[in-house]
């Protein structure tokens, strides 16, 4: 039986499993996105309102990238205006929890961070 092939030891970038990880997050307004949803679900118009500065047109093309990538599903309730709701998926839960161990690096780190910044 061959050993499951871990993080360091992926030399194939096109490949690694954390690039996906990644792939699937990049964006202004991913993260923020999947955070308003980590507390359950939300109609567009909420998710609008919480994130500050993003535009309907990009909110509604990441909405659809994380949609296409199974991180959250779209529910179109049949009524008149329609109600769409988003919610997360158990993909998108488990990224919720890659995203607490991310925000406890950085609160463990900031100061250093602050200390030194990149360019």
């Amino acid at each position: 039986m061959a050993a499951q092939q871990g993080f360091l030891d992926s030399h194939d970038h096109q490949n690694c499993p954390a690039e996906l990880a990644l792939r699937v997050m990049r964006g202004r307004w991913k993260v923020q996105i999947l955070r308003e949803l980590g507390d359950g679900s939300r109609r567009f118009s909420e998710l609008r309102r919480a994130i500050a500065g993003v535009s309907e047109k990009v909110l509604t093309s990441q909405l659809r990238e994380l949609e296409t990538a199974e991180v959250l599903t779209r529910t179109v309730h049949p009524e008149v205006p329609p109600r769409v709701e988003y919610a997360l998926t158990s993909k998108g839960l488990e990224l919720i929890s890659l995203l607490e161990g991310l925000h406890a690096w950085g609160t463990q780190n900031s100061q250093q961070m602050d200390d030194h910044p990149q360019s």
